[in-house]
């Protein structure tokens, strides 16, 4: 028997990323009732590109919840390099989830975590008897590959993805995916605002998880490290132990949806409804492809 196949969406990474691309040349598709539907327009490309895809016979759609998580109390300036998003975002952020719970996806999120601590806990949940799909542009959701799960991170344009599973994230990084946590807390992350060892960057970081497979690893046999190497953690263990907090991904947070709550099942006039009321045009290309789902 065809196992279950979830695809789980990173809200926040299709959104962010379809309002940033037109955006740039000033195009926020505004309604007529003055709401930028840009963002919503190429989320709803973007989803359906991939269930046309990947074909899931469940979906799920987690979103951050704001700015301050658990991280941001361990570390203030995490991901303080963000800065406010722009205000023709700002509406479309409700107004996408209103899209999905009309396309009959369960919306997931939680106070104080981001959306990759919601991806994680149900994809380790849901990958026990299902083959689970993470739908995202970030490469940190790498580190949850294992069996049963896999990531299809978004490039450029619509349709265009490396999808990843376990056994070829060995091949290309020569690591497996937990030593990312350890990885990223040695090299740091300037895109999440986090700076790991000064002086140590991916070629070191990945040459020393080859050779001592970890953290603890690495701590064990200092005396073997090049001098410089030694001092430069040294110097900087506090912030190495607290950057691997940041880097890692939490599975076990107060989420959960059920295979149930997550089949993939649309009506196509509630559907239909919805974006006639925010007026979003030319989808018909994408939608008649996946007609014979809705």
């Amino acid at each position: 028997m065809e196992k279950d196949k979830v695809l789980l969406v990173d809200g926040m990474a299709l959104l962010f990323r379809s309002f940033f691309a037109t955006a740039m040349s000033g195009y926020y598709m505004i309604n007529s009732n003055g709401v930028p539907t840009n963002a919503i327009h190429g989320f709803i490309k973007h989803l359906f590109t991939a269930v046309n895809e990947f074909k899931p016979s469940h979906v799920v759609c987690c979103w951050d919840m704001g700015s301050k998580t658990y991280r941001t109390e361990l570390y203030s300036d995490y991901k303080a390099n963000r800065g406010e998003p722009p205000i023709e975002l700002v509406p479309q952020f409700d107004l996408v989830k209103e899209v999905v719970t009309e396309l009959d996806i369960p919306n997931i999120g939680l106070v104080g975590y981001e959306a990759d601590d919601c991806i994680g806990t149900l994809a380790q949940t849901l990958s026990e008897d299902s083959e689970v799909y993470i739908l995202t542009g970030d490469q940190d959701i790498l580190q949850l590959l294992k069996e049963n799960i896999s990531v299809i991170l978004l490039k450029k344009g619509y349709g265009n993805y490396a999808v990843y599973n376990e056994a070829l994230f060995l091949e290309e990084k020569g690591i497996n995916p937990r030593q990312m946590i350890d990885l990223k807390a040695l090299m740091g992350d300037s895109s999440d605002n986090y700076p790991g060892v000064k002086g140590i960057g991916e070629k070191t970081a990945l040459k020393l998880l080859q050779t001592y497979e970890s953290i603890e690893g690495i701590l064990d046999n200092l005396d073997s490290l090049t001098k410089s190497q030694k001092q430069k953690i040294e110097n900087d263990l506090e912030m190495l132990h607290l950057c691997r907090k940041l880097a890692e991904i939490n599975c076990s947070v107060d989420v959960c949806c059920s295979l149930d709550e997550a089949k993939f099942n649309i009506e196509h006039g509630k559907m239909v409804n919805k974006f006639n009321e925010l007026e979003l045009k030319n989808l018909d290309k994408i939608l008649s492809v996946q007609g014979s789902l809705i």
